[in-house]
């Protein structure tokens, strides 16, 4: 391609400073080093993640930033010792990774790579520490390792999953976060059994995508809970049987739904970040067999407080991060499951824009107005 080896010229979406809507400009992208791979990207969605790092509330600010990480797109060229992906090969890039190398990613119980786990405040490569992006020679901050809001990106091998070239990159590429990791809280973490009750904490895209596990594991009752009455009537489509606002209860939610249930939910899982819904998360589960999962991310100071008789009565706490799969191994079944017609990715997919009305699909998050916008690269 005439491409490889140069510095290619493109569209990017940069953050320059927190909170300040997001500038379209002519980006040099440097050709990929050693261990990385420069994707064209095609389709690029919207996670609430970027909202809120674009806001850097709490957060180190790190700018000017090309922001982004639930995309699709095409391999453009390699960089030296990368074996396993070529140009033209369809991936999805993910804001954690997967070296095959270390103990985690040797151990069949997790998906925490020593060397790629996610890191929000480096906004460099891991190989040398400098960026491939630059604007007249300064250079622009990557983010989680991927930068998906740029026509083209660098990103590590490691956290490219290399996936069915039939497969749509416009509905596909929602799985390189949220939704694979809600989905996969319920079906690798709770894994509620056939006929059992599960309980969802928060009904966002990821609380929708944790239903839509339960949805698929054939649990005869699922009961959404969440301050918004409005979630109800979308969350019927992912297989939500009941609904529980805790603000129209004056006691405990994890006592109305101990009520509702006999005794306790099956399975619960948590996609609030919220400790007091993670608290209740795991008080609502049956004792002798209840299993809560833990997906949201808390504040640095909460801390989680429940009775230690909780445990005794073999009630079980677990925590997920990404939902348990393997980015470069399990991605691709998760894709041939959409591919089955057993999973619906049209369901999360609720506006399309294209990318130059990126500052859109940002209003509508921040409306709550959307669970997924798709921005298509033209």
């Amino acid at each position: 391609m005439a491409t490889v080896g140069k510095v290619i010229k493109c569209k990017a979406a940069v953050a320059w400073e927190a909170g300040k809507p997001l500038s379209i400009e002519e980006v040099e992208v440097a050709p990929p080093q050693a261990m990385e791979v420069r994707v064209k990207i095609l389709y690029t969605a919207l996670c609430h993640t970027d909202v809120y790092f674009w806001e850097a509330k709490g957060q180190t600010p790190v700018f000017p930033r090309i922001l982004g990480h639930e995309a699709g797109g095409i391999v453009e060229s390699v960089g030296e010792g990368v074996t396993e992906l070529a140009p033209g090969d369809h991936v999805l890039p993910v804001f954690t990774g997967e070296c095959k190398e270390c103990a985690h990613c040797k151990s069949e119980e997790s998906n925490m790579c020593d060397l790629l786990r996610i890191n929000v405040d480096r906004g460099v490569m891991i190989g040398d520490g400098q960026s491939r992006f630059t604007i007249n020679g300064k250079p622009i901050f990557h983010f989680v390792g991927t930068s998906t809001f740029s026509e083209y990106t660098v990103i590590h091998v490691g956290c490219l999953a290399k996936i069915n070239p039939e497969a749509p990159l416009d509905k596909v590429c929602i799985l390189s976060c949220g939704i694979s990791t809600g989905l996969g809280a319920t079906l690798n973490v709770a894994k509620p059994k056939k006929g059992q009750t599960v309980a969802i904490f928060g009904l966002g895209a990821v609380g929708l995508a944790a239903m839509e596990g339960a949805r698929l594991s054939g649990a005869s009752r699922i009961i959404g809970v969440d301050l918004n009455p409005a979630k109800f009537e979308q969350a019927k489509k992912f297989g939500c049987t009941d609904f529980v606002n805790p603000k129209d209860h004056s006691k405990p939610v994890h006592e109305v739904l101990i009520e509702m249930t006999n005794g306790g939910v099956d399975r619960a899982v948590e996609c609030t970040g919220n400790i007091n819904a993670m608290i209740s998360c795991f008080e609502c589960v049956h004792d002798g067999w209840g299993v809560a999962v833990l997906v949201g991310v808390p504040t640095k100071d909460d801390v989680f407080k429940t009775h230690p008789m909780n445990f005794l009565n073999e009630k079980t706490l677990k925590g997920t991060f990404f939902g348990n799969y393997k980015p470069r191994t399990d991605l691709p079944n998760v894709v041939e499951m959409y591919m089955k017609k057993e999973l619906e990715l049209e369901k999360f997919i609720t506006h399309s824009v294209p990318f130059s009305e990126i500052n859109t699909a940002f209003d509508l998050m921040l409306k709550g107005e959307s669970l997924r916008c798709i921005m298509r690269m033209e």
